[in-house]
This record gives structure tokens, sequence and C-alpha cells, in this order.
């Protein structure tokens, strides 16, 4: 699917960043770009959005006054430099709340988190409604990978290396292991250690305390025991 979005921010830097972002991301299609929440307001009431990237601080009218007022739905993830914010969005409920500068990672993250409520949202929360896939950020690409091709995921500080049927060699992406939990369905993947996500379907051997995937021999860690006991218990 696609999402309309569009941006409102008062500093043109900002809006030509987060546009040049946009560009980037092939389900993500940009129709309108504003410098201030009244013209926001109108354009937005003429040509509706699935999705707006809103500054929450602007002059006369702030971010949080204008999300009360457009369309129930238009969904929102909020921009600003102000971090004391973040609990008012998730208040009216943001799908995410993005600290400036914003990095494309963090962006295409809210965008990855944005495309799976939509999915959901449009498809009734129905399970054959979730994505298929889902964009990752490698070296300096947009990849897609079939959420069926993932055999599991492994943490490393900062990144994530994405071990898939296709390829000898994982996919590493500049992500951390909760970013990529959220964006992975639980009802086809699961945590079984701090550094481990594993697709439920793949798991065909259990040793001890350990998942054999091919060669690879996966720690079921002490805090996420009972959960997967829960799973192959089902």
């Amino acid at each position: 699917m696609n999402i309309k979005c569009a941006i409102v921010d008062d500093e043109p830097l900002a809006v030509e960043l987060l546009a040049s972002y946009v560009a980037k991301i092939p389900f993500m299609q940009l129709c309108g770009k504003y410098s201030n929440a009244t013209d926001a307001l109108r354009g937005i009431n003429e040509n509706p959005v699935d999705l707006l990237f809103l500054d929450i601080q602007m002059p006369e009218l702030n971010g949080l006054e204008l999300s009360k007022m457009l369309p129930e739905s238009t969904r929102i993830v909020f921009t600003t430099a102000f971090n004391q914010y973040a609990v008012d969005s998730y208040r009216i409920n943001a799908l995410d709340y993005l600290l400036k500068p914003i990095s494309y990672a963090d962006f295409l993250e809210a965008c990855n988190k944005a495309l799976q409520w939509f999915t959901l949202a449009n498809g009734e929360n129905k399970t054959d409604a979730e994505p298929t896939s889902i964009f990752v950020k490698s070296e300096y690409k947009l990849l897609q990978i079939n959420l069926e091709d993932i055999r599991y995921v492994e943490g490393l500080k900062d990144y994530v290396k994405i071990y898939t049927e296709k390829s000898p060699h994982p996919i590493l992406s500049l992500m951390n292991m909760k970013a990529m939990e959220q964006m992975l369905p639980a009802s086809r993947f699961i945590r079984v250690h701090r550094s481990f996500i594993v697709q439920k379907s793949k798991i065909k051997e259990i040793e001890r305390n350990r998942i054999i995937i091919g060669e690879a021999y996966i720690p079921i860690g002490d805090s996420y025991k009972q959960a997967f006991l829960d799973f192959i218990s089902h």
C-alpha cells in the first residue's frame, strides 16, 4: 500500500530534509509541504492525507493544537527539538515521536511503524492483513525483505544482523533490537534472548536451552524462557 503524507514545519530546511527522506521510501507518497499550521489545516481538509509529520513548536498555532483539529483518519508523527512534549504526544495517540535532528534511520523506523498500523487498520486487524515485508537501511541502500525469508535476527549494540533463507551472508542494518522487534509481527516472530529474535516457523529443533536453525545455535535467555515455553506448548 501507499501512504499519503504531508510535512508541517516552520523551518524550511527541516521540511526539505524530511521530504528527501520520504522520496527514498517506496511506500510513502508526499502530498503536501506546509510552513505553518493554518495553511496545513486548510490544505489537509481539502486534500486529506494518511500521515502527517508535524512539528510541535510553531508560532500562533502549535502542533499539539493543530493535531486536535485534524480529521480522525489522519495519523501523526510528531517532530520536535523539545523532548518534554513526548508525553503529550502519546496522550493523543501519535504513531511516533521523532526528536530533532532526525536521522534517516529513525525516520524509516517511524514509516515502517506507520505501514504496519495502516495495513492492520485497513484489514480490521485480521491476521492476513499483516505486512509481508519490511524495509531496512543497509549501507546506502533501502532493502525490502520478505518476512517469510527471515530466519532470525541477531543484535550487536546499535546494529542488527538479519539472517535470511536466500543469502549466505546476513544483512547488516543500523537499528537496535527494540526497534527491530517492533517492526516484526509478534504472530510470526518471538524474542528468545536479548540478542536474538527468531521466526517461529523456522524453529525445527531445540537442544537444551538452545534453538538450532541450520548451523546456528541460538541461546534462550532466562527472562524470555517462560514466553518461549508458552509458545511451544500451544
